[in-house]
């Protein structure tokens, strides 16, 4: 299983039900009232020098990788190699961009999308 795909795979297992890029799209168009009831308080806020506002969710996570044992028999004598595997930990920010509305909340009009890694 190729790393991007296990990544993918956390992430809608802690933050969201898909790939972060397809889900954060669907986000466009929210108020950010939803999002952060959905999906909890962002632990950043701040300006942009456009006039927008950026919401900001960091996830860290831990994962273990799996090894691979490739046994390789000769007679009676056998040879065992394990390759691969291990503990990772990887932190991840997703930022939603958001602009005034009149119910003087945020309309979310953007994201920055996620490093290959966090997708």
């Amino acid at each position: 299983m190729h790393l991007t795909n296990v990544i993918c795979g956390l992430v809608a297992a802690t933050f969201m039900v898909g790939c972060a890029s397809d889900i954060m799209q669907g986000m466009v168009g929210k108020d950010v009232t939803e999002v952060i009831a959905e999906r909890g308080p962002p632990m950043n806020v701040f300006d942009m020098p456009d006039g927008r506002k950026a919401f900001q969710w960091k996830i860290d996570s831990t994962y273990m990788m799996p090894s691979n044992t490739t046994v390789t028999a000769y007679g009676n004598t056998a040879t065992a190699i394990t390759t691969g595997g291990g503990m990772f930990d990887s932190t991840c920010f997703y930022t939603l961009y958001g602009k005034p509305n009149p119910q003087k909340s945020y309309t979310v009009v953007g994201f920055q999308p996620p490093n290959a890694m966090c997708e």
